[in-house]
């Protein structure tokens, strides 16, 4: 099979890459061609450095593709809102183009490249289930690609959608949350998990499930409870 991978250079992208070229040709995509070389180490992988936040950059690169079997849609940021009182429109237009518009421009350029029953992958997250604290941006663009996934899945009548809902997983963008992760899974784990749920042909995959049961559970609260206990989790 002939797979892409976006955000291929790091965490959950990195593992996906390492995992696939075992016994699949991997395109791994990325921002920057330094760290791109790094992950080039297998013969079945070749690198495409471009940015998918500009739409030019991803329409260029998308003319250097063949047919794909599977488009994995990884690349996204996160950055949080610490004061809402004081709301950072730039740091929302950074996490919305980076993990919403970016997501956009690659159904554009790179999805056609999909070959009829290939399977798209979007990688959301299970922040879009509940409305969690400093979360504004990254929580927004999270679940406008779940919305964005189920609405694809429901109307492309060859490809096959899936959206991914994974819980807190150990990254160098992980790395950087200054608060506790219950249930932190490793990333070789997680894509294990990832590509046992493409390859079975689930639309939905979720994990750790006892994270993803919790915040279920907390999502059906009334509000009044949730916002109590949201506004004690940020102090």
């Amino acid at each position: 099979m002939n797979i892409l991978i976006t955000g291929a250079s790091s965490g959950i992208g990195l593992a996906l890459t390492n995992r696939l070229a075992k016994s699949h040709n991997v395109i791994a995509c990325g921002r920057n061609q330094n760290k791109l070389d790094t992950v080039k180490h297998d013969k079945n992988v070749t690198t495409l450095a471009f940015d998918v936040s500009v739409k030019e950059d991803v329409e260029n690169a998308s003319k250097n593709i063949e047919k794909l079997d599977w488009l994995i849609l990884n690349a996204g940021t996160c950055e949080y809102i610490d004061n809402p009182t004081r709301f950072d429109s730039a740091l929302f237009e950074r996490v919305i183009s980076a993990n919403l518009v970016s997501v956009a421009y690659c159904l554009e350029f790179l999805m056609p490249r999909l070959k009829d029953g290939g399977k798209l992958i979007i990688m959301s997250s299970s922040s879009m289930l509940l409305p969690l604290p400093r979360a504004e941006a990254y929580g927004a663009s999270k679940a406008a690609l779940t919305y964005l996934a189920k609405t694809l899945d429901s109307t492309l009548e060859h490809i096959d959608v899936t959206v991914i809902h994974p819980g807190f997983v150990a990254t160098p963008l992980t790395q950087k949350n200054d608060f506790p992760m219950p249930f932190l899974v490793d990333v070789e784990d997680a894509a294990t998990r990832i590509i046992k749920g493409v390859e079975a042909g689930q639309h939905t995959i979720e994990f750790p499930k006892r994270l993803i049961w919790i915040m279920k559970c907390l999502s059906w609260l009334p509000q009044p409870i949730w916002r109590s206990l949201a506004r004690r989790m940020k102090k």
